[in-house]
């Protein structure tokens, strides 16, 4: 039944690795975009004679929707994942207190069975 068990929660736990993955590397995307986007922001002044916010404002958009998709991307991550991971807890304290029940059961009657059949 233990062995059971590990295959069991071995399926169930294993796209959870997924979301972990997505919630931690979603932040760095987003500020690697948001870099990216500043640096454009720089090169696009080094271009001008004279620096206004229209020559600036579309660098700093591109970086802020960077920084924007990358915890979109992150925040439900965590949130799914955090879910998930209580729900396999709690499943496997479930599963884990029928293994212990039922051995139990099982125990018991093993036991009574060799006195009936005297």
């Amino acid at each position: 039944m233990r062995a059971s068990l590990q295959r069991e929660l071995d399926a169930i736990e294993g796209n959870v690795g997924f979301l972990a993955s997505v919630a931690s590397v979603s932040p760095y995307v987003g500020l690697f975009g948001t870099v990216w986007g500043i640096m454009h922001a720089f090169v696009g002044l080094s271009n001008v004679q004279q620096v206004t916010l229209a020559t600036v404002a579309p660098g700093i958009a591109e970086a802020l929707v960077a920084t924007a998709i990358g915890l979109f991307a992150a925040i439900p991550a965590v949130v799914a994942y955090n879910r998930f991971a209580r729900d396999i807890d709690r499943i496997a304290t479930q599963l884990e207190s029928f293994i212990e029940e039922f051995s139990n059961i099982l125990q018991r009657n093993a036991a009574q069975a060799p006195a009936a059949a005297r």
